[in-house]
């Protein structure tokens, strides 16, 4: 799940060889081998993609067939403990194939063959945090510091509200990814499992960063949310000391950490500093005890966004006017009797001028409205009023409200006796005959 550049060259006997096949998947080269696991690079021949696949195969409780890929336990004895983890591994599996977020690996597929179990992911490509840091001259801003634990407080959260615990963070168990924001590598739910089992379980510890409560189950110190925000504040210890604190046992007895305020201050804000050292806390007790409470410490805000159930939907705020009487505080109380406003004369309101038409006579121009119906806030009209004097205001035919009288012909004009000259008097040229003469009786 690293970049190729910093695949791991060694190959241990218990790895498949470069070209075997797991269903539609077949195996290019070994990214990483570790005590209870494999991770190959694979091609999926189906959905034409790399993956990564991670088998289950604890080097120290099984060994692989030479003639055939099976994985057998080296002894009855701790056949129980295999069979444990796997069991663990698988159930690691599920809860991964049912976390989405970006910084939690996503799990495609899981399946049991050989003996053993498989579990198909996404092929990241990135560092791992430790490298990143062995990288750099100086320790890194508290701003980049903030963006990282953001999102990694996220994932923790989500993984939490599931009862799942890391338990395994360290700078090489998160991997920076290209995109730039952080990875969590390597669960270690199987890990718990087999210690608890096999009564070893701190040669599966890393020392500085697991605390006090992972070296025994005790009634006292349980396991829980604290548990990972310790290891989380030994990453952000190493990142800013260059070294990891002491051993949290070791703590316990004589407590010889120097606080990072005291080592770091004046590099970083003093509220930063503090919430660290909460974290580093060496009993369950003295740390914070879930996400939301380091979050508030760091003065993060919560990037990913806690769905709600469909009853607890928030409700957008409502007009005081329109609220329901239910959620009224007044609706106890009697009406009250309206009250009888007079009615006043009200002047009638003008339409708007862009709702008017504009005029398009000759002596309007292009102005917006006729400067014949230009009317001062007064009420005065004419001249005085910027308008046209009385004599020529004239209302303009597109700002008729009525149809006016058509015009009068000139015969209506001349009036009823006189006519006007005859077709055959305006015309002598032509050779018309006379209309005969008709007497009056």
């Amino acid at each position: 799940m690293a970049n190729p550049s910093v695949r791991s060259a060694r190959r241990s006997g218990n790895a498949l060889p470069d070209g075997a096949r797991l269903g539609e998947f077949e195996l290019r080269s070994v990214i990483g081998e570790g005590g209870f696991g494999i991770v190959y690079l694979a091609w999926d021949h189906l959905l034409h993609r790399q993956v990564a696949i991670k088998e289950y195969m604890p080097s120290t409780l099984a060994t692989r067939s030479r003639t055939t890929a099976d994985v057998t336990p080296h002894s009855d004895k701790v056949a129980e403990t295999f069979q444990l983890g796997l069991r663990s591994f698988i159930n690691e599996a599920q809860l991964l194939a049912s976390f989405d977020h970006p910084s939690l690996l996503k799990v495609y597929r899981f399946w049991e063959a050989n003996g053993t179990a498989y579990m198909v992911m996404p092929y990241y490509q990135g560092t791992t945090l430790k490298r990143a840091l062995m990288a750099l001259n100086a320790p890194p801003e508290e701003g980049w510091l903030l963006t990282q634990l953001g999102h990694l407080l996220d994932a923790l959260e989500v993984m939490h509200e599931a009862h799942c615990y890391h338990r395994d963070i360290a700078p090489d168990n998160i991997l920076l990814l290209d995109e730039g924001h952080p990875l969590l590598l390597d669960f270690g739910a199987a890990r718990r499992v087999i210690g608890d089992a096999t009564q070893a379980l701190t040669a599966f510890l890393k020392p500085g960063y697991a605390p006090v409560e992972q070296y025994a189950e005790m009634p006292s110190m349980k396991q829980g949310a604290w548990t990972d925000l310790y290891a989380l504040g030994s990453v952000v210890h190493y990142a800013v000391m260059g070294h990891t604190p002491p051993e949290s046992v070791a703590r316990l007895v004589t407590d010889t950490m120097v606080p990072v305020q005291q080592a770091a201050a004046g590099r970083y804000s003093a509220r930063f500093l503090r919430a660290i050292d909460h974290a580093l806390g060496v009993r369950p007790q003295d740390r914070p005890q879930s996400v939301a409470e380091l979050r508030a410490e760091l003065g993060l805000q919560q990037r990913v966004p806690r769905l709600r159930k469909p009853g607890d939907i928030p409700t957008a705020p409502q007009p005081l006017d329109s609220r329901p009487a239910a959620f009224d505080d007044d609706a106890t109380r009697p009406p009250e009797a309206p009250t009888v406003v007079p009615l006043q004369a009200t002047p009638r309101a003008m339409p708007p001028t862009s709702a008017r038409a504009p005029c398009r006579s000759a002596a309007c121009g292009s102005a917006p409205r006729c400067w014949r119906r230009r009317r001062s806030a007064s009420g005065v009209v004419g001249p005085a009023a910027g308008g046209a004097p009385r004599s020529q205001r004239r209302r303009h035919p597109l700002h008729r409200t009525r149809p006016r009288r058509p015009r009068a012909t000139a015969r209506q004009r001349a009036g009823p006796k006189a006519r006007p000259p005859s077709r055959r008097s305006r015309h002598p040229g032509r050779s018309t005959p006379p209309r005969p003469w008709r007497r009056r009786h």
